[in-house]
């Protein structure tokens, strides 16, 4: 089952004929954004379902549709476990708990990954360095040095687990789609922005998952928009 032919199955109709009828029209316009690739929507479709809180029907309907696109839950949760520094550790709990119900209902087997190493998840002196930019580290631990360690252990987790399936363009457009959820889109939507055409996205690209995006909230996509289109006139 792909997600194009599942989001607006029969008893979506039977709820609502009328709102299948919107639906099938919206995700048909958003699925035939170029310059994604099909993975890359899977991927997008599931992070606005972690970032809205949308775990039911739609998360469901997105995680069917991620397997018949050949995406496994092991990268499903590879992305989660990524994302969970920017959506948030309980969003992303609440995310993973429904992603094990829906494992166990269609009898697939629970991925395991590695514990990462004390000196991963330390914040003391023994601390691996963090992979954070120097300038990023030293501006937010201007604002507090609290944060700006809490942030330096974060980056320093989430290079290490949760993301070796996932390329950099990958991790790079999942959050930037956090960003237009969340509508962060100033210090954190350059940096990840920025990352994604580090890793060869294009502007037509990055333009892309701004495209997709539209139609988990067009209101927020819109003013993404301005952002996005300031920030490239910027970058060059």
């Amino acid at each position: 089952m792909t997600v194009d032919s599942a989001i607006a199955p029969d008893f979506v109709g039977e709820l609502d004929p009328l709102f299948a009828q919107m639906a099938r029209a919206t995700t048909a316009h958003a699925g035939g954004v170029p310059g994604l690739t099909e993975r890359e929507k899977v991927f997008l479709r599931l992070v606005a379902d972690v970032c809205q809180g949308a775990l039911g029907l739609p998360f469901e309907l997105h995680v069917r549709g991620g397997l018949g696109h050949g995406v496994s839950t092991s990268d499903m949760r590879d992305l989660i476990r990524f994302a969970a520094y920017d959506t948030g550790y309980p969003a992303a709990l609440a995310a993973l708990a429904r992603l094990a119900e829906i494992e166990e209902a269609e009898g697939l087997p629970r991925p395991e990954a590695a514990l990462l190493p004390a000196a991963e998840v330390s914040t003391g002196p023994d601390a691996t360095p963090t992979p954070l930019p120097a300038s990023v580290l030293a501006e937010v631990t201007g604002l507090d040095p609290h944060f700006g360690a809490h942030l330096a252990l974060q980056s320093r987790m989430r290079s290490r687990a949760g993301s070796g399936s996932l390329s950099v363009r990958e991790r790079a457009f999942a959050t930037m789609s956090v960003d237009v959820h969340y509508q962060t889109l100033e210090e954190s939507f350059t940096v990840h922005v920025s990352r994604a055409l580090g890793a060869g996205a294009s502007h037509e690209d990055v333009r892309s998952v701004l495209r997709f995006a539209a139609q988990f909230g067009i209101t927020r996509a819109w003013r993404a928009w301005k952002a996005l289109n300031a920030l490239l006139t910027t970058l060059g």
